[in-house]
């Protein structure tokens, strides 16, 4: 009985912040599925199944939840351009890409927040700006590697991976000049 009462007092104490970031973790989740698997493969009850995969991170983002829906999308996205020959869109690509970075940053937001914190707006409006704005310079640097592609003929899967570590490179770098800066 008192579990019960225990049960209906947290239900009491729960705060809108952490259910809107859950709801974000959720949404930003099920559209990374959605854009991942091929239309082929995503019928009704596949949609059904990849809700249910992404309430999981929603409900538990600070055990592997995030991770296994991460890594589900990537599956999704090589099945659908390995085997079923879906052509790469730009528009596609950048699309998964912030919605798995957005569902991998608001669930460590989410992992943070106990259900009945008390979160001033201007937290969250920070973690998400911050958040979209990597997600932008991510795309800036991402169109220009995607425009060599055609360029460079069987050579294109190399220059994207040295141009991947020199941006990455490039990244810490930059990071480390940052934090020796302060």
């Amino acid at each position: 009985m008192s579990r019960i009462r225990a049960f209906y007092a947290a239900i009491g104490r729960v705060t809108l912040t952490p259910l809107l970031v859950r709801g974000g973790v959720l949404l930003c989740a099920l559209l990374a599925l959605l854009l991942a698997y091929p239309a082929q493969m995503v019928d009704s009850r596949a949609v059904g199944l990849l809700a249910v995969l992404a309430a999981f991170p929603a409900v538990a983002p600070n055990r592997a939840w995030p991770t296994v829906v991460i890594l589900a999308a990537v599956a999704g996205w090589t099945v659908a351009t390995g085997w079923y020959d879906q052509r790469i869109e730009l528009w596609r690509l950048l699309g998964l890409a912030t919605f798995l970075y957005l569902t991998h940053s608001l669930a460590a937001l989410a992992a943070l927040l106990s259900y009945d914190a008390v979160v001033a707006p201007e937290v969250l409006t920070r973690w998400i700006t911050r958040a979209l704005g990597v997600t932008l310079a991510s795309a800036v640097l991402a169109v220009p590697l995607l425009a060599l592609d055609g360029q460079l003929g069987d050579r294109s899967l190399v220059a994207a991976l040295i141009g991947g570590l020199a941006v990455a490179v490039l990244a810490a770098a930059l990071l480390g000049w940052l934090l020796r800066r302060r």
